[in-house]
């Protein structure tokens, strides 16, 4: 997810410093090389021993130590680092650096920075509330390579409820994600369908299928990384995406509610995913009450009375989007096969007039409803076939992106 790219981590004097040593174990799980500096005061409350060894690397935190790799550290760190995060990031340290103070090893290495800068404010609401606070969040933000974080509400450390905390560790790994993506989608408009639906029987029960919508989630969640404007069509699922400035949910139920909100959304797309798995067929009336067992059925169920439930066809979402698909836009489907996969795959692909389908297989093990992981093969209209090993979904929403 970030292999391979240098993150400085910048640590000041406040309460929410706690929390860094999670966001740095999550910045290594995903592959980063991670190197922390800190102000003197951060040290009160998290150690030297801990951000170390969680880091695998020395921490900067005394310009002047005779233990530092480089005689100028706060130089050496820039020259290194794909992105600076600092958080917590306190009051004092915000006014430092938005007016260009560097008399620390934080501030100094700020100073110096010219890749992307990510700040995580965290403070007492009265300070965060305070007209010179909110003067040097401007002037830092106004910064073209800074991003300031707002604040979160809720429980302070003083005891009080407010604006000021820190943003929780997820959403600021979240954030420096989107600032390390590649904007490759930057201005596009994409729709994606995900997830089941579920076709009304009776007050109680519906017909639907195994998806849990994690593959529709994935791909939105990296359209909206690499800049994209993404409206999810989200069936019910208890699965959400993460939370991304770009990305809107519109939540369904049935097939026939994803049908029109897929054609109400379709002129304004650029590009359209149809990833979920909608219900082929639906009942042909939903009955008001519960229906119950037949009065005359054999209670030991050994003679069980018949119970017919008459089925009418939903409309088709993909061949009407292809239908409707002007020359710039781009359709992509996707195929579950169980026989005849690549047949099937190619006939969907033509009669529906998509641009790409991507065909898995429940034969295929590790691409199953509801796990982590899936195997897909991508069928391009121009002719073009890929075959992907088995990978996380989230690498598959890569590769299909990658692909339009």
């Amino acid at each position: 997810m970030l292999q391979g790219k240098h993150i400085v981590v910048g640590i000041s004097g406040g309460i929410a410093a706690y929390k860094t040593p999670l966001l740095i174990r999550m910045l290594r799980a995903a592959g980063a090389e991670v190197k922390v500096t800190t102000t003197p005061n951060a040290l009160h409350f998290v150690t030297d021993l801990t951000l170390q060894t969680l880091s695998g690397n020395k921490v900067y935190s005394d310009v002047f130590a005779p233990t530092n790799d480089h005689s100028t550290e706060h130089i050496s760190l820039p020259d290194w680092a794909d992105l600076m995060i600092i958080a917590p990031a306190t009051a004092n340290v915000i006014g430092k650096m938005a007016n260009g103070i560097a008399d620390d090893a934080l501030t100094t290495t700020f100073l110096a920075m010219t890749c992307p800068v990510l700040v995580a404010p965290a403070m007492n609401e009265k300070m965060y509330a305070h007209p010179a606070l909110q003067h040097n969040l401007q002037t830092l933000d106004s910064f073209p390579h800074v991003t300031v974080l707002p604040c979160d509400e809720g429980f302070l450390a003083c005891g009080t409820t407010g604006k000021g905390r820190m943003q929780e560790p997820e959403q600021i790994f979240l954030s420096a994600q989107h600032l390390l993506t590649e904007q490759t989608l930057a201005g596009r408009r994409v729709l994606i369908t995900a997830g089941p639906t579920q076709e009304k029987i009776d007050p109680v029960r519906f017909i639907s299928n195994y998806s849990s919508g994690k593959m529709g989630i994935a791909l939105a969640e990296e359209a909206a990384l690499r800049g994209a404007e993404v409206t999810l069509i989200l069936g019910p699922t208890t699965l959400r995406p993460r939370a991304l400035p770009r990305l809107r949910v519109v939540n369904i139920v049935s097939a026939m509610q994803m049908y029109d909100a897929a054609v109400q959304l379709f002129p304004d797309a650029d590009i359209a995913i149809l990833c979920a798995a909608v219900a082929d067929y639906r009942p042909e009336k939903t009955a008001d009450h519960k229906i119950k067992r037949s009065a005359n059925s054999n209670p030991e169920g050994k003679e069980a009375a018949e119970y017919q439930l008459k089925l009418f066809e939903n409309p088709d979402i993909a061949a009407t989007l292809g239908a409707k698909k002007r020359p710039n836009q781009t359709l992509v489907g996707f195929a579950l096969e169980t026989d005849h996969e690549e047949e099937n795959a190619l006939a969907k692909l033509r009669a529906k007039h998509l641009d790409m389908i991507v065909l898995n297989s429940l034969r295929n093990e590790g691409a199953a409803f509801g796990v982590d992981t899936n195997v897909v093969t991508i069928y391009q209209a121009d002719g073009r076939k890929t075959e992907l090993p088995k990978m996380s979904k989230s690498d598959v929403a890569k590769h299909i992106l990658n692909n339009l």
